[in-house]
């Protein structure tokens, strides 16, 4: 951040005087306080009996690479409501949400990714403009050098591991550097 987002005025980065204990954006103007945190990302596993939804992605970055649909919650919306709308945007699935299944912080890029499980109702799907091809994919099937993203693929890897033990009973945590 450069400048104060009230006046305009160029910040400068100091441990503010209200008792705080890191550098943050200041406003020698107007004196605001400027925290910066991360963005969530949402996104879902939805699942046809014992295949899994990729999408091809269409734009950047990692274009062409597979990962399940997900994307930047917006304001006003639940972390749920985010992501079966990205699903909605990204696959044109038709589909019934299910629980929270994995929340990932990466901290290199300051972000949370969460997941949730998403049962299909069918296989038809319509993709927007973000997704080259939608399709479904079998645990033995998933193109694995292919997928975008390490956390797309440590959560396919997590809920293949709970399918195969036959149970989906807690949130997964994971922290990737």
């Amino acid at each position: 951040m450069r400048h104060c987002r009230n006046c305009g005025t160029s910040v400068v980065y100091r441990v503010p005087d209200d008792g705080d204990t890191r550098e943050r954006a200041v406003c020698p103007s107007c004196n605001t306080i400027h925290y910066e945190n991360p963005i969530n990302v949402v996104g879902t596993i939805p699942v046809l009996d014992d295949r899994v939804l990729l999408c091809k992605r269409n734009i950047e970055p990692r274009r062409g690479k597979w990962t399940l649909p997900a994307g930047f919650m917006e304001l006003r919306e639940t972390a749920a409501q985010g992501a079966a709308r990205e699903t909605d945007e990204e696959a044109g699935a038709h589909f019934e949400m299910q629980d929270l299944f994995a929340v990932m912080s990466v901290v290199h890029v300051g972000q949370v990714h969460l997941f949730y499980r998403a049962r299909l109702l069918d296989d038809v799907f319509d993709p927007g403009h973000e997704t080259m091809e939608a399709r479904l994919f079998t645990e033995a099937e998933i193109p694995w050098e292919e997928i975008a993203f390490r956390t797309v693929r440590e959560t396919l890897r997590l809920y293949f591991e709970d399918r195969r033990f036959g149970r989906f009973e807690r949130v997964h945590t994971l922290d990737i550097q």
